[in-house]
């Protein structure tokens, strides 16, 4: 009697066209979610290094033109931002006197730039949550098929000997095992790419502090002349009162 071979790989040559079918896919997705972890982690790396140097910058920085001269060869959203809030200056010059509005203007602008730059650090997660989900139940579908046809060929040879139920067995319930080891990895990674993904967007809300207390600066430094031209201005009316009275 030829010995059975219960190693993966015979088992899954041994089992039915729909439990191998199940067994590739969820195989596929265990690469996929590795792919993306590497992937993933790499893209945040990068993301993390240049949001520090950009508020580094961005510290040292004491006029809104000088962040975005120090932020130009960042490729991150340091220098997007400092630019939307260069542009709503620049659209806002013909409205004199409006240094409150033009803050919630550029309040208002940066909070969109920031929301889809979280959105975008999570992109791909998705894929980890739904492997998460899914590939268990997938698996258990597997060994659900697999133990039918293995009691349905049961009846059909009329054989009551657990040798003969066993094998089919097996390769049902490896599909299961599969459908573990695709899911278990898929939630950790997905997890630690969360909250990767959250201590970038911590970064990019430092830099949208930065950005408006430089705003805050130049404004201030406008508001200056203005202040003093008006003391000139007051200055003459004594003298004019005077003439008058004469």
């Amino acid at each position: 009697m030829t010995p059975i071979s219960f190693s993966p790989w015979a088992m899954f040559l041994g089992a039915g066209p729909v439990v191998r079918c199940v067994m590739t896919l969820l195989a596929v997705a265990s690469v996929l979610t590795w792919t993306l972890f590497i992937a993933k982690s790499v893209e945040l790396l990068r993301v993390r290094l240049k949001l520090r140097r950009a508020e580094q910058a961005l510290e040292q920085a004491n006029t809104l033109d000088l962040g975005e001269e120090w932020t130009r060869d960042n490729a991150s959203i340091a220098h997007t931002l400092v630019m939307a809030a260069e542009t709503e200056r620049r659209c806002s010059a013909d409205i004199p006197d409006d240094g409150e509005g033009l803050k919630e203007r550029i309040v208002l602008h940066l909070e969109r730039l920031e929301a889809a730059e979280g959105r975008r650090l999570l992109r791909g997660t998705g894929v980890l949550a739904t492997i998460g989900a899914t590939a268990p139940f997938i698996g258990l579908f597997g060994t659900v098929w697999g133990i039918m046809t293995s009691f349905t060929g049961i009846a059909a040879s009329r054989a009551t000997s657990l040798a003969v139920v066993a094998p089919g067995i097996a390769e049902a319930l490896l599909a299961t095992a599969l459908g573990l080891v695709a899911a278990i990895p898929a939630v950790v990674i997905y997890n630690h790419l969360a909250r990767q993904a959250a201590s970038c967007r911590a970064q990019v809300a430092d830099l949208t502090a930065l950005v408006m207390r430089l705003v805050s600066r130049d404004l201030g430094r406008a508001r200056l002349p203005a202040a003093a031209g008006s003391v000139v201005r007051l200055d003459p009316q004594p003298r004019d009162a005077l003439a008058a009275a004469e």
